[in-house]
């Protein structure tokens, strides 16, 4: 069974019918309207260049200007109607044109291809969303500097490979995922500019036969620049990719700190509570207080991360120019800006509420821990590193030996691996003294950990 449908814009070549599953197969309108707004700017621009080559009178691009205004103002009211037919934003939003200013909305198309169009309605998209994420990301630096210093004094073990390591500043470790998140905006405002290049005036893929100024509809539309080649112009979608890499790298990141989290708020650590509004109880159990929200963030960079691996597969074989395969770009973009801009603020929002138990911290340092810091009392006494690595693992092996903690061996015992060892040692057995002797530029010591603070605050000011 066959359908007629409405008046398509591309229906001038065909006599007969679309098949109804066809119709629901190709149409892209449930998930692309979000671009109104873009495709009517763009709309609005193009009737202005249109209107400077003589294709269209002062009077016919205002008349198109009031219209498309008019239609904007019913998507923004929620009072647009969608009609069969309207396959996309493009159609939908030029039939309706077409509705208010009468024929004249035939005009509009001259010269343009729904190819160049699209293209430039996503980037336009993108370009208002890459300024809001970066306000997220700038967001989420901010809780995460204003937690540390806020808890400047506290310290904890720091982990390699999950083992308790060398004691460091709780504030360090805050910090250590501040710094991957402003990175991650540097990307993204280093991607910005390769998002502003306008493929307006690309036509479908040979270019645009009415000399419409370019350059022009860039400044006009708050682009940077334009496409050089009218081919890449209409069929690059490299953006896309790019940008669901940025995406997904950040994801990566929350994804960690998520799973930090986790271990850290579970009984057997008890560093840190999560605040009531994100986390949930158990239906059997009602002593759990689970970690929902970190859970959730954790499990949605994988979302993110196959929006990526599937829009590349996609991707990969496309024969130069559009191709329908190409609507396949749309979803997982808007996909990835929402569970991104979703994450980074439930991200924020955690740390800025999160509870820290900092004598639960501060007991989990041990004497162990300091077995670094013995073989370097012996290095500033002049013996090789080389040695005072295999002499500290010595003392650490006779404490083990003996039950103890190292701290706990006189300083008769640890004559017996080295003369070098005086009573001066004790100092050694000091968790504070030995986190401010990591005083390096990005060391845990209190004024490093102070400076990385101000650089980031430099940076979000």
């Amino acid at each position: 069974m066959a359908s007629s449908g409405a008046k398509k814009l591309w229906g001038g070549r065909f006599s007969g019918a679309t098949d109804p599953l066809m119709e629901a197969f190709n149409e892209s309108i449930h998930f692309d309207r979000r671009m109104h707004a873009a495709d009517i700017r763009g709309s609005q621009a193009y009737a202005k260049a249109l209107q400077k080559q003589g294709i269209l009178t002062a009077d016919e691009q205002q008349t198109l200007d009031r219209g498309l205004s008019a239609v904007l103002e019913e998507w923004a009211a929620g009072t647009f109607e969608l009609r069969p037919g309207d396959e996309d934003i493009h159609t939908a939003n030029e039939r309706r044109l077409g509705e208010i200013v009468g024929s004249v909305a035939g005009k509009l198309h001259t010269g343009r291809s729904r190819n160049d169009q699209v293209a430039t309605d996503m980037r336009l998209w993108l370009l208002d969303e890459l300024k809001q994420m970066l306000g997220f990301l700038r967001e989420l630096v901010g809780a995460l500097v204003h937690r540390a210093e806020t808890d400047i004094d506290v310290l904890m073990p720091g982990y390699t490979h999950l083992q308790r390591a060398q004691p460091i500043r709780w504030s360090h470790f805050l910090l250590s995922y501040a710094f991957w998140f402003q990175q991650d905006a540097q990307r993204l405002e280093q991607f910005v500019p390769r998002v502003a290049q306008l493929p307006l005036g690309s036509g479908a893929l040979a270019g645009n036969p009415f000399q419409v100024d370019r350059e022009w509809l860039a400044q006009e539309l708050g682009f940077s620049s334009v496409t050089p080649n009218s081919l890449y112009g209409t069929s690059d979608r490299d953006f896309v990719a790019e940008f669901l890499f940025h995406c997904s790298l950040i994801m990566v990141h929350i994804s960690r700190l998520a799973e930090d989290l986790i271990i850290y708020s579970s009984a057997e650590f008890g560093f840190v509570q999560l605040a009531d509004a994100y986390s949930t109880g158990s239906s059997l159990m009602p002593q759990k207080k689970n970690p929902d929200s970190l859970e959730l963030l954790r499990g949605k960079c994988g979302r993110v991360f196959g929006d990526m691996s599937g829009f590349m597969m996609t991707y990969k074989g496309l024969p130069s120019t559009y191709n329908k395969d190409m609507q396949e770009d749309k979803e997982p973009m808007f996909d990835a800006v929402d569970t991104l801009s979703g994450s980074l603020q439930i991200t924020a929002a955690v740390i800025a509420t999160l509870k820290i138990n900092a004598s639960k911290m501060q007991k989990s340092l041990t004497g162990d821990m300091l077995a670094t810091d013995l073989a370097e009392y012996l290095v500033r006494k002049g013996v090789p590193f080389r040695q005072t690595h295999h002499i500290s693992g010595a003392a650490v092996k006779m404490a083990e030996d003996r039950s103890c903690q190292i701290s706990d061996l006189s300083v008769a015992d640890l004559k017996t691996l080295h003369e070098s060892f005086e009573d001066d040692v004790a100092a050694v057995w000091n968790f504070e003294r030995s986190v401010d002797n990591r005083c390096s530029v990005g060391g845990t010591s209190r004024v490093t950990v102070m400076g990385q603070i101000e650089t980031l605050k430099k940076w979000l000011n």
